[in-house]
């Protein structure tokens, strides 16, 4: 911003104060020339006004009204060229601007007023300079805060200090605002709250509007036509030309940070995807080495299948995020957090698959659980979902059929258990047992869970010597990769054995 001081410095002989040594420091917008008797119709406020006095130096009276409009008008200084009209300065027009407050210069007699203006515009040039300048150091520093681990943080607080103020990053998902400083994390609610107001489609500007009577000014970040979160920014001060520049920069950054997280999440989501289908299509050592050259944690061995009704990407999207405001039986375990954290999942035919680690599911989230908003009860009214009991790796295909047959008939709302419809797989191992030329392994294991396991009385029943048996029952076990032992499984097998029977 040029002031009155620098203009004239600038000068020297050629604009000088009427009646004091130096001008202030009174910032100057701008020059304006004007002979009319109120010129303050072509004014904004803030200039100086340049006159030869004609409206007027002849009259005491002319002058106060004259120098009042100014005042009112927010004009900082009167510029008085003589020579025209006026060979000296009146004493009633110093009095008229010590009164109302306008700083009075004077332009000698031959000085042009254009000289003046040429002197304004140099110093806008140099401060202009010198402005972008200091914003291109601190885009360049803000620029290299973004490639450090922690980017988010330290762009963040570069920004709020180089604007003296605090700036906040709410991204458009369930982890936690980045505020700096810490004390406006009071303003992070107000801020989610503006959010809403913005349209999900399109291209949305930014917002202004006050907080405890602060004006703030709210930045979509956006990659391609998405909102990946909101930049929300108070400086407590107009924000200048320099202070514009360096938030679009932040907001560039944020961009491609969360352009380069979409493209993370979209790899992860195809090799997750990639090691989903292995597995439910009867493949679990070829997603083990999927998922070991992708760097994935390590395979559970019990999963529980949670099944969606969705149509694209997007609306998997918008499903996984209502699943929050989904009622379910208390019989079933919350599934919401790691629904977003599973990496797992795969659409096939209108249907998605999340294979949920079920030894996660019983544990606490990382974060509080955020409050599902309203799109996210909208959505869920519509969303049909089901979970499977927990299965080994071995059994998920067997029971994709029932877990497709579950979902058509689960209501829309609501979590539905469809451990009921798990039988699939029984069925499948009975015909696995029976398939098998080598051994009789189905008489082997129906009198095996005949007698609960009692090595003596199950060779007894079958003639064969109990090593016999203990080795049939070794090759059934690792013919249908299920643990015999295992009450759940032997309970369903036994079921299926019986329905065979009958």
């Amino acid at each position: 911003m040029i002031t009155l001081l620098q203009l004239g410095s600038e000068l020297g002989n050629e604009f000088f104060p009427a009646d004091s040594t130096t001008f202030s420091a009174a910032p100057v917008t701008g020059v304006h020339i004007s002979e009319l008797e109120d010129p303050t119709t072509y004014l904004e406020g803030g200039e100086l006004l340049l006159t030869t006095g004609m409206p007027f130096g002849h009259s005491a009276t002319a002058s106060l009204a004259y120098m009042q409009r100014l005042k009112d008008k927010d004009v900082k200084a009167l510029g008085l060229g003589l020579g025209p009209w006026l060979d000296t300065v009146p004493q009633h027009v110093i009095d008229a601007c010590r009164q109302t407050g306008v700083e009075l210069g004077i332009v000698p007699d031959g000085a042009p007023f254009q000289s003046v203006s040429r002197a304004y515009w140099r110093l806008s040039a140099r401060d202009d300079t010198v402005n972008l300048m200091s914003s291109l150091g601190t885009q360049t520093a803000l620029a290299r805060a973004a490639i450090r681990s922690d980017a988010i943080n330290a762009v963040v607080r570069g920004l709020a200090q180089a604007l003296g103020g605090w700036a906040a990053f709410l991204p458009d998902d369930p982890q936690p605002a980045t505020v700096y400083p810490a004390s406006a994390q009071g303003f992070v609610p107000l801020l989610r709250q503006e959010s809403q107001r913005f349209p999900r489609t399109g291209m949305p500007s930014a917002s202004t509007f006050g907080i405890n009577g602060q004006a703030v000014v709210l930045y979509p970040i956006l990659a391609g036509t998405r909102i990946h979160g909101f930049l929300g920014v108070g400086s407590g001060r107009t924000l200048t030309k320099a202070d514009r520049q360096i938030i679009m920069t932040v907001c560039m950054l944020l961009s491609l940070r969360a352009r380069q997280r979409e493209l993370m999440v979209s790899t992860n989501a195809a090799l997750g995807g990639a090691t989903a289908k292995l597995l439910l299509h009867g493949q679990p050592e070829s997603a083990r080495l999927v998922a070991q050259e992708a760097g994935m944690d390590e395979l559970p061995s019990r999963v529980r299948v949670l099944a969606l009704s969705v149509g694209d990407e997007a609306e998997a999207r918008s499903a996984i995020q209502s699943l929050g405001a989904l009622p379910a039986s208390a019989a079933l375990p919350p599934v919401a957090d790691a629904a977003a954290r599973c990496q797992l999942r795969f659409t096939d035919d209108a249907v998605l698959y999340l294979l949920l680690d079920e030894a996660q599911l019983g544990k606490a989230p990382a974060a509080p659980a955020q409050e599902p908003d309203a799109g996210a009860r909208e959505s869920a009214r519509s969303l049909r979902a089901v979970l499977s009991a927990p299965l080994t790796l071995a059994e998920l295909p067997a029971n994709l059929p029932a877990l497709r047959q579950a979902l058509s008939g689960a209501p829309a709302g609501e979590l539905s258990d469809a451990g009921a419809d798990f039988d699939a797989s029984a069925q499948t191992w009975v015909e696995a047992l029976a398939a098998y030329t080598r051994a009789d392994l189905l008489s082997a294991v129906t009198q095996y869970l005949r007698h609960r396991g009692h090595w003596e009385d199950a060779s007894r029943a079958l003639g064969i010597h109990r090593n016999s048996l203990r080795h049939r029952i070794t090759v059934a076990g690792d013919l249908l990769g299920i643990d015999l032992d295992d009450p759940d499984i032997s309970a369903s097998l036994w079921l299926a054995l019986r329905r065979n029977q009958g």
